[in-house]
């Protein structure tokens, strides 16, 4: 219970009775709790929908860490077919906070790249907690332009805390592996489609995040920074990342609103950890959109309305 977020608790008892009752009725048959279970899967649904319904950039940022949110392995899983996983970056090592490798989208050969948290303690570690390392960024480098040598689009799946910010890393270049890699993935001369499914932190997060089209599920968060490190520049205490979440804007819906995403996913009632297939589904299916999309464009038109698009970011209007 304590991995969960406290919003989600009250949600999490009334699972953990149903689960039981399930158990007691799988044990002994001559006991029937369909009625009991019935309504507590009646009044779990109503909880959901009224606790989701209302929820603080705090709390959304709390759902795209959530301990069973899926992963990018959990989607190549339920998306692409007969995915074939490369590895290394042919010049230092092999970084497992980076998938990437090439599969077949609706029978269509691409290209798939994302990061990789881990689930238990072991593949935590194994993973570095999903934040890349620069043979990551390089190894992703490497199979985008392996995409674009055989006109394969790329789909990128986005959820790292941040770019890893240990001395290896940075005596190895992490600074200009990300820069080389956001170069990299501004000149590609295929079709790029980014999805935001968890956490996009920093640098770590737009280095495979330079896309055509970037979709974002509706619980994950998208920033510059994290809301703890932001609370730890703004007023020295990481205490108020709450405070700095508020004011970020994180969210996919504010995220829309400025235009530095184009879709917003729906997530099912309670978030993508309650059903990894329907959400999925969904993803796939904005997916699909995009893809149909952007292979209706010339490379050349599609490259010029890349660079526009990032040249966009950032524009204000000042206030006389």
């Amino acid at each position: 219970m304590s991995d969960y977020p406290e919003f989600e608790k009250p949600i999490v008892e009334v699972n953990t009775k149903i689960e039981e009752l399930k158990r007691i009725s799988e044990i002994n048959s001559d006991v029937d709790f369909s009625d009991e279970i019935s309504k507590l899967e009646a009044r779990n649904k109503k909880l959901a929908e009224s606790i989701f319904s209302s929820l603080t950039p705090w709390q959304v940022t709390q759902l795209a860490r959530h301990p069973k949110r899926p992963h990018t392995s959990d989607f190549i899983k339920r998306i692409f077919m007969d995915f074939q996983e490369l590895h290394g970056d042919r010049q230092y090592a092999d970084d497992s906070a980076i998938i990437a490798g090439l599969a077949r989208f609706n029978g269509i050969g691409v290209a798939v790249i994302g990061h990789q948290k881990g689930r238990d303690t072991n593949a935590k570690i194994a993973r570095n907690f999903g934040m890349p390392r620069p043979e990551g960024y390089r190894k992703a480098q490497r199979v985008a332009k392996l995409a674009q040598q055989f006109s394969l689009p790329i789909f990128t799946l986005i959820d790292t805390p941040g770019a890893y910010p240990g001395v290896g890393a940075e005596e190895r270049g992490q600074s200009e592996a990300i820069a080389s890699s956001l170069y990299t993935f501004f000149n590609l001369k295929t079709p790029v489609i980014a999805s935001v499914i968890g956490e996009g932190g920093s640098g770590g997060a737009l280095a495979i995040g330079v896309a055509d089209r970037v979709l974002m599920l509706e619980y994950a968060v998208y920033s510059v920074i994290s809301p703890e490190g932001c609370a730890s520049i703004l007023w020295k205490d990481a205490s108020r990342a709450e405070d700095a979440a508020e004011a970020m804007g994180i969210t996919s819906e504010a995220l829309q609103e400025h235009g530095l995403i184009d879709t917003v996913v729906e997530e099912p009632t309670g978030g993508a950890h309650r059903d990894y297939d329907e959400s999925a589904r969904r993803l796939k299916s904005a997916m699909e959109d995009c893809l149909v999309e952007l292979t209706k464009v010339p490379i050349d038109q599609l490259v010029s309305a890349r660079y526009d698009r990032l040249m966009s970011y950032g524009k204000f209007k000042s206030k006389k």
